[in-house]
């Protein structure tokens, strides 16, 4: 078995494939927005008792359970680098028996905050989840994902809703 160091093509990976934070320090600082989107499935009756629920108003805590997260998206990606947040939404909408989280974030800085936009939408749907639970079992958390970036090296990029909802394969990433 060889030791020798190769190259990764990924770059939270060293040269003997052992994870690393990327080195940002050469990057220039820029504005970077990242969007990103999920979805709470429920049943009709629960949506209209978001605002009275047991554990009180699901929309308020959820939306206040995204922003403080992506404030600490460092403490829980353990790559993902510290970052000077200049603003943070996180926008829940209502449907008839779904719930639709989307969060909108907003840095200067050296990387993105492409994980702070998701991370807020996760947290905001599990907080979500955990007030419905007590009155709807079958609630799920669904299609997190990244809808738009831009700023930094890599460009911007934003969802296309027409094209298949298939995976593509991963493509060399600049690294975050």
């Amino acid at each position: 078995m060889s030791t020798k160091p190769s190259a990764s093509p990924f770059s939270h990976l060293d040269g003997h494939g052992r994870a690393r934070m990327v080195d940002v320090s050469e990057k220039p600082v820029t504005r970077r927005v990242a969007e990103a989107s999920c979805q709470l499935l429920c049943a009709p009756e629960t949506v209209e008792r978001l605002g009275s629920l047991p554990k009180g108003d699901a929309i308020a805590v959820a939306r206040l359970a995204g922003i403080q997260a992506a404030k600490r998206t460092d403490e829980w990606i353990p790559l993902a680098h510290t970052l000077p947040l200049d603003s943070v939404e996180v926008t829940i909408t209502p449907g008839d028996a779904t719930v639709r989280i989307a969060s909108r974030v907003t840095v200067t800085a050296r990387t993105g905050a492409e994980m702070e936009a998701l991370v807020a939408c996760a947290a905001a749907a599990l907080a979500m989840y955990d007030m419905v639970k007590a009155i709807d079992r079958t609630a799920v958390v669904t299609d997190l994902r990244l809808e738009a970036k831009s700023g930094g090296r890599s460009g911007d990029f934003r969802r296309d809703h027409d094209a298949p909802s298939a995976p593509s394969a991963p493509s060399e990433s600049s690294g975050r």
